[in-house]
């Protein structure tokens, strides 16, 4: 079984993209909601949640992990799931966007995987990258704000490179996603013709490769914090699915 981690409703665009790859993959899906988000952690206090986070889910059967997660990507590869399986965001990115070779990419991402520099590490010599982190995003994306405010807290960001020329808007939190068209909309209007990568389907590619999809297509999710805005993205993005959600 493949196991899904992420600190709330971000991983569901990374399972959203598999699910259409591998419908039969037999998934395990854990969001720790009663810690997101995880963006403004420390190093320390992630690589402690991604611990936590990879043994609930081998306690719900998985033997292999896709850690949906930017901000513990440096906890995953600095060795923090043991010997257990892991895919995580940065090594498929990379190959997937080595299609853009020499673009000038613009990251967004929470501030955790930009002081992490792994997107850094990972496209050097690929692309032209430059990174902005935007506090408060993944947070307004879990908990449902308004439209509105999600548009603010972008265009607030943004602003600080408005004079900047990027081809690409690399989506380096796997909430954004979540927010693609309110998110698109700003870069545009305050970069120009700006294109949005997700990297969702680069890590489902690699997952269908690596992963063992044959199965019944099952699909369950724990959550460490009951939640609304979960359960309904949920239900809009799996409608014909046949799932459980248990809270811890």
């Amino acid at each position: 079984m493949i196991g899904l981690f992420d600190s709330g409703s971000g991983g569901l665009s990374v399972l959203s993209a598999l699910r259409v790859r591998a419908p039969e993959a037999d998934i395990a899906y854990f969001g720790d909601i009663a810690h997101a988000p995880y963006g403004t952690r420390s190093a320390l206090e992630l690589v402690e949640l991604t611990k936590k986070g990879i043994a609930i889910l081998k306690e719900m059967g998985a033997t292999e992990i896709v850690s949906a997660c930017n901000s513990v990507a440096a906890s995953v590869l600095a060795g923090a799931a043991g010997a257990t399986p892991v895919i995580e965001m940065t090594k498929p990115t990379a190959a997937g966007i080595r299609a853009h070779q020499n673009a000038r990419v613009l990251l967004i991402a929470t501030p955790a995987t930009v002081n992490s520099r792994i997107y850094e590490n990972a496209l050097a010599g690929v692309v032209k990258l430059d990174s902005l982190a935007i506090p408060g995003l993944a947070g307004a994306i879990e908990f449902g704000a308004p439209t509105g405010e999600v548009a603010e807290i972008v265009r607030e960001a943004l602003q600080t490179k408005r004079n900047q020329k990027y081809e690409y808007l690399l989506l380096g939190c796997t909430h954004y996603p979540l927010a693609l068209s309110t998110i698109q909309a700003e870069a545009r209007n305050i970069l120009g013709e700006v294109e949005c990568i997700n990297p969702a389907g680069f890590v489902a590619d690699e997952a269908t490769k690596r992963f063992d999809c044959a199965g019944s297509g099952s699909l369950h999710f724990k959550i460490s914090k009951d939640s609304a805005p979960f359960r309904t993205r949920v239900r809009e993005l799996f409608p014909a699915a046949r799932y459980t959600i248990e809270c811890l």
